[in-house]
């Protein structure tokens, strides 16, 4: 087995091929890429592809011969979809053609396994109610946009011969992820504050949001079940990979201030919320939990210990402090 991940020093990509190494082991090849060559302590020698270049897709494909694809590379934010929507497009859809097209062409019975996004359901889960596969995909900006359409032409090409399983993870989270996402964004204003570095008072978006959060490392595990089962598995197969269960942003704040110690008072920034917030967005996952026979394993106190630590964690290496 060959496993080549896209976008794999991304927050993702790095769980991703650590999940593939310890459920795998010796028996799987893993060829890491991104956006430069270089060598990761972590990833091992990562190889450049931009998968805008259609030319340099083909090379590479053709060259490495994988026997599945986790495709992970994209815009990871709204605001930089937004920023340049014409990178989105040529990112999301037209990248994951090039991707498509060279293996259709240059190594078929791999299989590509796409990684989208829940959020490509949109306005269609404003009901609250937990969407599962079959509801219709109705995305609120460019990059679920992009994105959408990148699913879908999957869908097309998988009648047309093309072995994919399409993956629509709902909100994940853990330690290393960005500062541009809520949670790593309120614990570090919560490890500031403990520090000293900050104020004690903490400015959030809109905190009565519900989102259905997963750790980053349980959708890793998904990502790799759907590796390990893909000749099991009907080509063009949609799975949610999601939790089932919507959380508060505000309940989720208050744990971690909890676990936190400090003393904190809260402001409200509008500057966070976005018009097209959803008051609760949740998933129906259990396709996914028949078929991969995969289910959550991290609790989200877990999770929240974990992201609130790697916070106090990067703050050590910038202050001649130790936190306690």
């Amino acid at each position: 087995m060959k496993v080549m991940v896209t976008g794999a020093q991304g927050f993702v990509g790095q769980y991703v091929i650590a999940e593939i190494r310890r459920s795998l082991g010796a028996q799987v090849e893993i060829i890491a890429t991104g956006r430069v060559h270089c060598f990761d302590e972590e990833l091992g020698t990562v190889e450049k592809l931009d998968i805008t270049e259609a030319a340099t897709v083909d090379r590479l494909v053709a060259r490495l011969q994988p026997t599945h694809i986790v495709h992970l590379a994209g815009l990871s934010t709204i605001v930089a979809a937004a920023a340049d929507e014409d990178l989105a497009w040529r990112v999301h859809l037209f990248g994951t053609l090039h991707l498509a097209r060279a293996v259709m062409q240059y190594v078929p019975n791999c299989t590509i396994l796409n990684v989208g996004s829940g959020q490509i359901y949109g306005s269609a889960g404003a009901s609250g109610k937990a969407v599962d596969e079959e509801t219709l995909l109705a995305p609120t900006n460019v990059q679920m946009a992009s994105k959408a359409a990148a699913d879908l032409a999957l869908g097309a090409l998988a009648a047309d011969g093309l072995r994919c399983i399409r993956l629509r993870p709902f909100n994940h989270t853990g330690p290393r992820q960005s500062e541009k996402f809520v949670l790593p964004n309120l614990a570090m204003q919560i490890a500031k504050i403990r520090a000293g570095l900050q104020p004690a008072h903490l400015q959030a978006g809109n905190l009565e949001a519900e989102r259905d959060f997963l750790d980053v490392r349980d959708v890793a595990a998904a990502y790799v079940r759907a590796v390990m089962l893909s000749d099991k598995i009907v080509s063009g197969t949609v799975l949610n990979i999601a939790s089932g269960i919507p959380r508060r942003i505000r309940n989720l704040l208050e744990t971690m201030i909890e676990m936190s110690g400090v003393n904190v008072t809260v402001g409200y920034d509008q500057s966070r919320e976005r018009p097209t917030d959803i008051r609760r967005f949740v998933g129906n996952a259990s396709k996914a939990q028949q078929l991969l026979r995969w289910a959550p394993q991290y609790s989200i106190e877990e999770t929240l210990q974990d992201i609130l630590h790697h916070a106090y964690r990067c703050l050590e290496r910038q202050i001649p402090i130790r936190l306690s």
